[in-house]
This record gives C-alpha cells, structure tokens and sequence, in this order.
C-alpha cells in the first residue's frame, strides 16, 4: 500500500475544515427584511445581458451599510462592468459571496465578521439610473451536479445557491 503524499492530506484537511467553519448567516442589507426583496427574482429572466438572474435584488436607500451575510474571506474589492462597485469573499463550505452596485466599498481588511459593513447600497455598474440596491448571489465552488435541470442556463444550478432560500434557513 502507497502511503499518501502529503499534499494530499493537507488538501483533505483543508476541505474538510471549509465544511467546519460556522456558517452565522444575516441578511447583508442593514434593517432589511423579507419585503426589501422580490421572492421571485432568482433564476428570473429575461434578465438583460447575462439572460438569467442569478441572485437576488435588496432594496435600501442609497448609502445604507451593506454588511457581511456570513463570516468570509475577502479577495476582491474593486469595480466590474455589469457589478460596478463589488466585494467578493470567501465564506463557509466553500462559497462565494458576491456583493454588487455598491455606491461605496469601505472594507480593506483580509476578514469581515457576519454582520461588518463591506460598503454602502449604490446603483453602480449596470444599474445606474435604477432603484439603489445590493445585488447578492452565493456560488458553490463544490458543484452539486443534482440540482441541474432543462431551465435556461439550468447547468450552472450546479454552482448558484438561492440566495432568498439561504437566508431564509
């Protein structure tokens, strides 16, 4: 029997840790609730150029705190053509939070806690000139090959969470 090389032990290890950090999860617009949102926008189209939309819309003031939903790694802060201001982080088992139309980015540590301010509700990128709002969806870097179905782009269910139905949990 071939004992296992240790970068393999250490990748298992690492996994599995993702699978044990705490997922706290909270609703990453400050005061919101289940009304700031549309229960039906996830997997809603036609959604302009993308065609699909794969996450949900929280509605909030301009400059209202748009906080951290989980505890996450963060790796991105900057500017995208269609998310226009965003923070992307990395949070529990293996998920990436992707946080879009900021009007303001206003973290620049490595870590935010579930709950610390990232930025501010804006209407950048694609949707200058709409209603300020977050645009939140979740991507699992695993695949669960189980939830694809006929539905247009329904192939990349492997990867989008609903964002509605993970707060809701």
């Amino acid at each position: 029997m071939k004992a296992f090389k240790p970068i393999a032990v250490i990748s298992l290890f690492v996994l599995v840790c993702g699978f044990l950090v705490p997922d706290r999860r909270a609703i990453p617009v400050a005061g919101a609730t289940r009304s700031d949102w549309n229960a039906n926008t996830f997997w809603f189209e036609p959604w302009g150029s993308s065609g699909v939309h794969k996450g949900m819309d929280i509605f909030a003031t301009r400059g209202t705190p748009v906080v951290a939903a989980t505890d996450l790694v963060l790796l991105y802060r900057g500017e995208l053509p269609k998310g226009g201001k965003v923070v992307l982080g990395l949070g529990p088992k293996w998920r990436l939070h992707y946080f879009a139309h900021l009007d303001s980015v206003n973290h620049n540590g490595l870590f935010a806690a579930r709950g610390e301010s990232l930025g501010t509700v804006g209407n950048s990128g694609n949707a200058l000139g709409k209603q300020a709002h977050l645009h939140y969806s979740i991507v699992s870097l695993l695949p669960r090959p189980w939830l694809i179905d006929g539905s247009t782009q329904g192939y990349k269910k492997a990867f989008y969470l609903n964002p509605i139905e993970y707060l809701a949990d």
